[in-house]
């Protein structure tokens, strides 16, 4: 029987593979300044420097776009959180430690550039924003017991950079605004390439220690959290994500889980263990399910959507 790779001889085996990644994502990375994405001329001072204050007919936002923008801005706001996280994971030196100071110095501009969207246009409540920044931060990272580790870890986030993807990129297209869309569309295409990066260090986990990855990966798959899970109003405003097309169960599914364990060829490969053959076959097991939810869920969202149509609540929450 093999043995199993201490966190420390899979995190050495797999530096050159950090490195390799690390300099491809260098390549490919696009510097961007936030400034250059906010439409400064529609901004006034507020009560405190002799303005209004925010009142909700100043924004421009339908009630679901101001859910998919507070939720995805709390999200990027919670990078201390994610950082000690990755930080604890990976190693401290060399490509491990570059990348993960990268990473955090690129997810940094998303809150940044967020904000001062937000703000400037006065699409929502800033103080109410900035108080459930507060306790969302606060609260730190949320995950269930038992997470941690570098296959864990990586595995995690690898679907949860597409997840994020996908929820910017729709994002910006329920705004109707094309100055929010270029903006979260230059996030999203940010948060693709860190996928990437994360992709291919646990597809070379994978390929590695199968028997360890496996499981890891199939623990993630089956009790997947996003990131903003533990903010104010996560249940109800991700209700309403899924419920408008912003991200929703098909998504999760089609978008970010399947794409994934095909570019991982997990249902294909013939590397595994029983340990591995039998954590293959829970996330199976797991997907085939998903697939049926997938069909209820949309039934139920279409009747739904028709009652709140009939009743002329079609924009509304």
């Amino acid at each position: 029987m093999t043995m199993d790779l201490t966190q420390l001889e899979i995190l050495t085996e797999l530096e050159p593979v950090a490195e390799q990644y690390l300099n491809r994502h260098l390549s490919m990375a696009k510097d961007w300044n936030p400034h250059e994405y906010v439409p400064w001329t529609q901004g006034h001072n507020f009560a405190a420097m002799g303005g209004k204050d925010w009142a909700p007919e100043q924004s421009q936002l339908s009630e679901v776009a101001k859910v998919a923008m507070i939720t995805n801005l709390l999200t990027e706001d919670n990078l201390p959180s994610y950082h000690r996280e990755i930080a604890q994971n990976f190693s401290e030196a060399g490509a491990w430690r570059t990348w993960v100071d990268r990473w955090t110095a690129e997810e940094n501009r998303h809150g940044i550039v967020m904000r001062d969207y937000l703000v400037v246009t006065r699409g929502v409540d800033p103080v109410a924003l900035e108080e459930a920044r507060m306790i969302h931060m606060t609260n730190g990272a949320q995950s269930p017991d038992g997470w941690g580790g570098f296959l864990e870890g990586v595995a995690y986030v690898t679907f949860q950079e597409l997840a994020t993807r996908v929820s910017h990129r729709n994002t910006g297209k329920a705004c109707n605004d094309p100055v929010a869309e270029r903006m979260l569309q230059r996030i999203a295409a940010d948060e693709n390439l860190h996928m990437v990066f994360y992709r291919s260090l646990c597809g070379a986990a994978l390929d590695l220690t199968p028997d360890q990855a496996m499981p890891a990966i199939t623990k993630i798959v089956t009790n997947f959290l996003m990131p903003g899970a533990g903010m104010p109003n996560f249940r109800r405003n991700s209700v309403v994500m899924a419920k408008h097309g912003i991200y929703d169960l098909r998504q999760h599914l089609e978008e970010v889980i399947q794409p994934v364990l095909k570019q991982w060829d997990v249902f294909d490969r013939s590397d595994f263990g029983p340990r591995g053959e039998q954590a293959r076959d829970t996330l199976g097991q797991f997907v085939a399910k998903l697939d049926n939810d997938v069909v209820r869920f949309e039934e139920q969202r279409d009747r739904a959507l028709a009652r709140d149509a009939a009743r002329g609540l079609s924009h509304q929450l």
